[in-house]
């Protein structure tokens, strides 16, 4: 069930990544935010009352409710005009708690591929954070890409292949994530130099319309 919604994240970050980017009205992807956060509530909440009280359960279902509450927090306030504010300073803690899910990932489930991915969802909302919380607006670009990118590297192709039983060598899925989020979002930071220049010396927006 959990596959699922991973598979659901993955479309949510790379529709949020297109929002940031320009490509999609920020309604019509409050609307999706809205389905896939309520699906980040409801899987979770139904994972822990069917664990029988076994905590490690517990704990690897909790970690969903970040991204739920993340979701309908932007779908609700991309539709009534909320200050992003809130949204993001709400990211700095998920981006703080996810390197603690990080390390529960590395040296209690033994699970190093999603240990990788963990610090890839902490890097995004801390950049979430930067842009909503501090508007630092410069960083839209950049974050529009890296948002869409990890839609697809930390949610639909994990989501794919833990559905269809090809999820195998996790060393070196672990070792291959690691090195691709390294490279590709140092790469992305100097492609994207003129589109943050840009935005600089515009007027300031207002507000950013949207994370995730």
């Amino acid at each position: 069930m959990g596959n699922v919604g991973l598979l659901f994240v993955g479309a949510v970050l790379f529709m949020n990544g297109l929002l940031l980017l320009g490509k999609v009205d920020a309604r019509s992807g409050a609307v999706f935010n809205l389905f896939v956060g309520a699906l980040q509530v409801l899987t979770p909440t139904y994972l822990i009352f069917t664990a029988n009280g076994d905590n490690t359960k517990i704990l690897a279902a909790s970690g969903i409710f970040l991204f739920g509450f993340t979701y309908l927090y932007v779908g609700i306030g991309l539709l009534i005009g909320l200050d992003t504010s809130g949204v993001g300073y709400y990211s700095l803690f998920v981006a703080v708690v996810a390197l603690g899910y990080s390390y529960v990932s590395f040296h209690l489930f033994k699970d190093y591929p999603f240990g990788v991915i963990w610090l890839y969802w902490s890097f995004l909302w801390f950049l979430f954070f930067l842009l909503l919380g501090l508007k630092k607006e410069s960083l839209t670009i950049y974050t529009g890409w890296v948002t869409a990118i990890e839609g697809w590297v930390t949610g639909v192709i994990p989501a794919g292949l833990l559905l269809s039983g090809y999820w195998k060598h996790p060393d070196e899925t672990a070792i291959a994530l690691g090195a691709f989020g390294v490279v590709v979002f140092a790469a992305l930071w100097p492609l994207t130099r003129k589109s943050r220049q840009a935005t600089s010396t515009a007027p300031p927006a207002g507000s950013v319309d949207a994370p995730t």
